[in-house]
Parts: structure tokens; C-alpha cells; sequence
């Protein structure tokens, strides 16, 4: 069943014109066809449609159930690149395979400081959608690198992913443990500058690496969001 996306629908009953754009318009669905929506809040809901419109599909409610959340949240930092569809592409795989946070990371070696987020939104509900997702993930405006690092002061687990050797660093997935939350950062594609590692640590960030090969930011941020599910799906 497709699913779609309206965070007001037991208010109002009506697809927002956007998710009503691509119920009618692009997959043609009309009166009478069941379809899934989600209020991205963890509801789901069963509905049929009563008037099939572009820009305002009516349903009806058939049914409903509450999907449970994880029992671990996954915040990603990630320093935009460059280039935007690389970022894009990331945020999107990152919400399919499933994440809670995502931060737009400011660096001193960032290459790009401003990004739109919008758009950025419009990909998250897409991805949540496509997998079947209940939750849709949290997106944070561009935030400074020190903001970031105090602000993750009561979290347990806290890694960044470093290329140099001039820190020790451990593996990603020989320290994250299942079943707590996780904040994981990545840096620009000139890396964290030293002043900056230096800070992460002493806030209680361990510098990481994501195996023995040096990854893209958005490689490093799929990879990341990979190993923290997978460490927590293999210890259910």
C-alpha cells in the first residue's frame, strides 16, 4: 500500500496539496482506492478516498494503529558539501534506513554554509513515505560546530569520524553499543580542522574511523547510519 504524508489528518481529513499532487496527478489513484497515510508522529492511518483532487484529496478513516519507537535515537551531524545533490542524496538514504536527527553542521572548513532546507524537508518525507516509516526525523538549520558539541552534553555516546592519525581513533563499530542513543558527526570534506578535534574531545566526542578506507562526507553519513541500525537490529 502507498503511503503518504499529512501531519493534520484526523483535524481535517484532506491530503496536503502536495501529497494530494502525487495521489492524483502522478499515480492517478481515484474514489474508492485505499491508501496509507501517516502523520509522522507515529500514527497510521487506513483511509479510502471520497474526492480525488490535486491539490485537496479527501479520505476517510478506516483504520488506525500506533507504530513503537525505537528503543535508541541516532542524531547525525553532517557539514554540507559543496555539492547539494551529494547532501540530498544522504539525507535521503539516512531517514530510508532510519534516523531520528538530522544537523546541518558549520565547520571552519565547511565549503558550503547555507543550504535549503526546504527542499531538504520535501526529500525526508518522501524517503519516510518510501520505506513506511511512522516517524519522520527531525531537521535542524545550520548549526555552528561548537553550539553542536554543548548541546550534546547529556548524551552517552558521542563519535566523530576523523581521517588523520594525528588523534587515536577507534572503530565505530567496535564502540557503538546497542539499545542508547547515539550522536554521530561528520566533518566537511577538508575534515575537522585540529582545534576542532581537540574541542569534540574535550566534550566527550570519541574520534572514529568507518573502516580502512577514507569515505566521502555522504558515504561516511550512509555509513554511520548503517552501523548504528545494524549494531541495534543484531542485539534484538
Amino acid at each position: 500500500m502507498i503511503q503518504f504524508y499529512a501531519p493534520d489528518i484526523e483535524v481535517d481529513n484532506i491530503l496536503p496539496e502536495e501529497e494530494s499532487g502525487h495521489c492524483c496527478r502522478v499515480l492517478r489513484m481515484k474514489v474508492g482506492d485505499e491508501i496509507r497515510v501517516t502523520d509522522g508522529r507515529g500514527m497510521i492511518f487506513y483511509c479510502r478516498i471520497l474526492k480525488a483532487h490535486s491539490k485537496h484529496t479527501e479520505i476517510e478513516i478506516i483504520g488506525k494503529e500506533e507504530l513503537p519507537q525505537r528503543n535508541y535515537k541516532l542524531t547525525l551531524a553532517v557539514a554540507p558539501t559543496k555539492n547539494s545533490d551529494r547532501i540530498e542524496w544522504m539525507v535521503e538514504k539516512a531517514v530510508e534506513i532510519g534516523i531520528e536527527h538530522i544537523v546541518l553542521l558549520k565547520c571552519s572548513r565547511s565549503e558550503r554554509k547555507a543550504l535549503r532546507t526546504d527542499r531538504l524537508r520535501r526529500i525526508m518525507v518522501s524517503a519516510m513515505n518510501q520505506s513506511l516509516e511512522a516517524y519522520l526525523p527531525t531537521l535542524s538549520e545550520v548549526t555552528s560546530f561548537d553550539d553542536f558539541v554543548k548541546s550534546q552534553a547529556n548524551e552517552s555516546q558521542k563519535f566523530f569520524g576523523y581521517c588523520s592519525e594525528a588523534f587515536p581513533r577507534k572503530e565505530l563499530v567496535k564502540e557503538c553499543r546497542p539499545g542508547r542513543s547515539v550522536s554521530v558527526m561528520i566533518g566537511p570534506e577538508g575534515d575537522f580542522s585540529p582545534e576542532e578535534v581537540e574541542n569534540a574531545i574535550r566534550h566527550g566526542f570519541l574520534p572514529v574511523t568507518f573502516g580502512d578506507k577514507r569515505l566521502r562526507t555522504e558515504t561516511a553519513g550512509v555509513f554511520a547510519t548503517c552501523a548504528v541500525n545494524i549494531i541495534n537490529q543484531l542485539a534484538d
